[in-house]
């Protein structure tokens, strides 16, 4: 039963991600995109979690602590420019 519910959710979020692509290639506006970009982060990390599940290991568990880690930086770094046009402010102890 367990692995017919990890089956069937993997496909949902293999759904999702294509929903997410498209949002991203054509979504309205930039912080559209941008946060398509963060939900992939977030639908891959769940892919490779109940691939884990499904497999029965423990093996891809740094994988999705990097990916998570790297996925939130970006959508901060991204955020970030789009506020104010840089990403790394040199002036803020001035």
């Amino acid at each position: 039963m367990i692995q017919t519910a990890v089956t069937i959710a993997i496909i949902c979020l293999a759904l999702s991600m294509l929903a997410l692509v498209y949002r991203i290639i054509k979504g309205p506006t930039l912080p559209d995109r941008i946060v398509a970009l963060d939900a992939v982060g977030v639908n891959i990390v769940g892919i490779v979690a109940l691939i884990c599940i499904k497999v029965d290991t423990t093996a891809y568990v740094e994988f999705i602590l990097l990916f998570g880690i790297l996925a939130f930086i970006g959508t901060v770094a991204f955020s970030k420019y789009l506020e104010k046009g840089v990403i790394i402010d040199h002036d803020r102890d001035r």
